[in-house]
């Protein structure tokens, strides 16, 4: 009878342990697979332009970023994000983004990873002249 038991030890930890992971990796509610935090916002000049959002490393670590514009359409060109061991992930987005519409989200390299901050290029040709709103969102 322990030969039998110790037999099964092993087979039923490994069957387990996969059905573990295999739970964990599938569609789950959205709250269960990571909080979403703004990590700040810039209000966005006419024409062509640069800005950055400094995030400190008390916000924590993050596994991916998304864009999300208000108020007016914004054509974002690109953005490069910094990491707390200085290095930088470039990200192409080239999207036009009207106002409400938001990214997809960025994985970040790496995976759980420390940002200091968010560079962005992007132009707008805003013929209601109201400005638009850039805000970066963080997830946890």
């Amino acid at each position: 009878m322990k030969n039998l038991l110790k037999a099964i030890q092993i087979p039923l930890f490994l069957m387990l342990s996969l059905t573990f992971i295999y739970a964990a990796n599938t569609n789950c509610p959205e709250a269960l697979q990571g909080r979403w935090e703004q990590l700040g916002s810039r209000s966005v000049k006419f024409g062509m332009d640069r800005d950055e959002i400094l995030v400190t490393a008390k916000e924590g670590f993050f596994t991916g970023l998304k864009i999300r514009v208000t108020n007016s359409a914004l054509n974002m060109h690109k953005m490069v994000i910094h990491f707390g061991d200085g290095t930088t992930q470039d990200v192409e987005l080239k999207n036009n983004f009207k106002a409400g519409q938001e990214s997809r989200v960025i994985d970040l390299a790496g995976n759980r990873r420390v940002i200091t901050k968010v560079v962005f290029w992007y132009d707008t040709k805003n013929a209601r002249q109201t400005k638009a709103v850039v805000e970066l969102w963080g997830k946890h």
